[in-house]
């Protein structure tokens, strides 16, 4: 939590930063013009990168095989799109990195053996409820199990 609370303290200060020294080296109307084109720009490339994750998915189904592209990569392309609408420097920076396959591959597979680390060191648990609101679960095999 106090991440998310530094992060959305220190990055507006960051991107503030950012803009008043871009816009002391190319001037005001043009550091404007940037962030609006990189905002266009960005969501252009966050919509053809996530249709054609979407295509991917589809096409992997369709053949009956497990989908390539994962719900990680599927989540950073979201992220990049909403990075590059938001003005400024460094969130366009981070919004380009996340859109392009290679480096989004990099990412994804970061975070991926990262999860797995937690799963395997049990940092990661997942609680059930003590009793459900009918008193059994039917499993996908269709069995009753107690709880």
């Amino acid at each position: 939590m106090r991440y998310l609370l530094l992060f959305f303290v220190v990055t507006p200060l960051v991107e503030l930063y950012l803009l008043l020294w871009v816009s002391g080296l190319i001037g005001f109307w043009p550091t404007i013009a940037l962030t609006l084109v990189t905002g266009v720009v960005g969501g252009g490339l966050a919509k053809r990168e996530g249709l054609r994750a979407f295509r991917d998915w589809q096409q992997s189904l369709m053949r009956g095989e497990t989908p390539s592209v994962g719900l990680i990569q599927g989540a950073l392309i979201l992220v990049g799109g909403a990075f590059l609408l938001t003005p400024g420097v460094l969130t366009d920076f981070v919004g380009v990195a996340l859109l392009i396959p290679p480096t989004r591959q990099r990412i994804a597979e970061l975070i991926r053996r990262r999860a797995e680390r937690y799963i395997r060191q049990h940092t990661v648990v997942v609680h059930s409820p003590r009793r459900s609101p009918v008193g059994r679960v039917i499993d996908t095999s269709g069995r009753d199990i107690e709880i």
